[in-house]
């Protein structure tokens, strides 16, 4: 049995630690925040404030790309994007860690509030059931204030998370 969380792709590049767990994880990621590491590969803007650690953040999002490229893995994606809400068969990261692309849909529900990519992650943690992981205190705070019934864990917080989270 694994645990579940709703993530942006980026954070599974930019954090080490969720690629060796201490239990099997399963990440749900909107697709659009795929698409988003294209945008952050080819921008000049850094992603870290150290050059080596945001070369590092590049290399491994680059890597990440090309991951979702291979083959196997585009035919899974492009599955899940045939209908709103579908959801990829499982994309294996490591022994304990899969991940599986979900075609969410920004409904502007939450528009005033959250950007798109992050409207797509809170609705699609309230349509899985399943935590969020975030690095942006900033979300975690506008969640909180909006009362929106979704749980969520700063990534700092990864391994209280994988305690306190139920398994599917």
């Amino acid at each position: 049995m694994s645990q579940t969380f709703v993530i942006e792709a980026v954070m599974i590049a930019i954090y080490g630690q969720l690629l060796d767990p201490e239990k099997p994880v399963e990440y749900i990621v909107p697709y659009t925040s795929i698409m988003e590491l294209y945008e952050f590969a080819e921008s000049t803007e850094p992603l870290m404030n150290e050059d080596n650690e945001n070369q590092y953040v590049k290399t491994r999002i680059q890597q990440l790309i090309a991951y979702f490229e291979e083959p196997l893995n585009k035919k899974k994606i492009q599955r899940s994007l045939q209908v709103p809400w579908a959801q990829s068969s499982a994309i294996l990261l490591s022994e304990k860690v899969q991940l599986k692309i979900i075609n969410a849909m920004d409904n502007a529900h939450y528009g005033e509030s959250f950007d798109p990519i992050e409207t797509e992650m809170i609705l699609s943690a309230l349509k899985k059931e399943a935590p969020m992981l975030t690095d942006q205190f900033e979300m975690i705070h506008r969640i909180i204030e909006a009362k929106i019934p979704v749980q969520v864990y700063d990534i700092e917080d990864f391994s209280f998370a994988l305690e306190g989270t139920p398994t599917v």
